[in-house]
């Protein structure tokens, strides 16, 4: 899969394509769905499929506080767009030359003349270009003008008739209910980043933890204390703790990841680790005192190695 960062780094071979357009957080089985069509369609037409998606989330940029949690940070949404059939994934920045083009100008002049638009597949509540004014009527009255394909494909459901959608995995994620997530998702639920330096405090604590911090604007769909799975320290997944939220006991106010393996030790500055989320422990509370901090990490682990001791990595 060819990743093209920015609308700066189209060149000409990237004229002539089938596309779909979308944030596709979580890359969920309804987006992988999306993405089977597009691919029959681009073989028939003998043209390579690709995916536009935007970095950050239009939400994040214009107004962050009604922005919905991430499921899939960029690096883990690109790992999930790597194992489908996609050719091509454009990740456009959303910043104020975006989000004031025109609907008009986002047609002429982004999928006709720098994209050679072929095939066009859209979700069933896409909207495009200034104050969301592009709908489907447009694409259409335009589709007719300059000879591609138009499709529209309806939202994938469940056997219960619910759809699936980014929505609802965040509301599996935010429960805590991983099973659901990962029917939803059609994989186990994983984050992953490099290793970063903290303020020491787990090792103040006597618990040491390697530290994955999230961009800003940007608040993870889940929180909590969980049991994880984590690879890339040693050739197979090591158990371990961890916790997503802002550490409201030591007075943090950012996001992060913070996982304590183990029964091992080490450095892992800089390391990518890839963190499988299993079952959720419980929520992230506050504390009146480190030491009754410490006292509940210390339980959390008890419990943690107890759930492992049943059911091995």
């Amino acid at each position: 899969m060819e990743l093209v960062r920015g609308l700066h780094n189209l060149q000409p071979r990237h004229h002539g394509c089938a596309l779909t357009i979308g944030n596709f957080d979580g890359v969920h089985l309804g987006h992988q769905a999306m993405l089977d069509t597009l691919c029959i369609n681009a073989e028939r037409l003998g043209v390579p499929p690709a995916l536009l998606t935007f970095e950050p989330h239009p939400l994040e940029a214009l107004r962050p506080e009604q922005a919905p949690t991430r499921i899939t940070p960029l690096r883990d949404k690109l790992a999930a767009l790597a194992d489908t059939p996609l050719a091509r994934v454009l990740v456009a920045r959303f910043g104020p030359d975006l989000s004031g083009m025109s609907a008009e100008a986002f047609i002429e002049t982004l999928l006709i003349e720098r994209l050679g638009v072929r095939f066009l597949l859209i979700g069933d509540d896409f909207r495009f270009g200034r104050a969301r004014a592009g709908d489907f009527s447009m694409l259409a009255a335009a589709a007719e003008r300059h000879g591609f394909e138009l499709d529209r494909l309806e939202t994938l459901a469940t056997e219960d008739g619910e759809r699936i959608s980014s929505t609802r995995v965040r509301g599996a994620l935010a429960e805590g209910d991983l099973a659901e997530a990962e029917d939803l998702l059609g994989r186990p639920y994983e984050l992953s980043g490099r290793v970063v330096r903290g303020d020491a405090i787990g090792r103040q604590l006597g618990f040491r933890t390697a530290n994955i911090a999230f961009r800003p604007n940007q608040r993870p769909a889940l929180g909590g204390i969980f049991t994880v799975s984590v690879e890339g320290v040693a050739d197979r997944p090591l158990p371990a703790v961890a916790n997503v939220g802002t550490r409201p006991a030591v007075g943090g106010r950012k996001h992060l990841l913070e996982v304590h393996l183990l029964d091992w030790q080490g450095t892992l500055y800089g390391c990518h680790l890839k963190v499988r989320f299993l079952q959720r422990l419980r929520a992230e509370w506050h504390f009146d005192s480190l030491d009754a901090l410490s006292a509940q990490i210390g339980r959390d682990v008890d419990q943690a190695q107890a759930l492992f001791a049943e059911n091995p990595l």
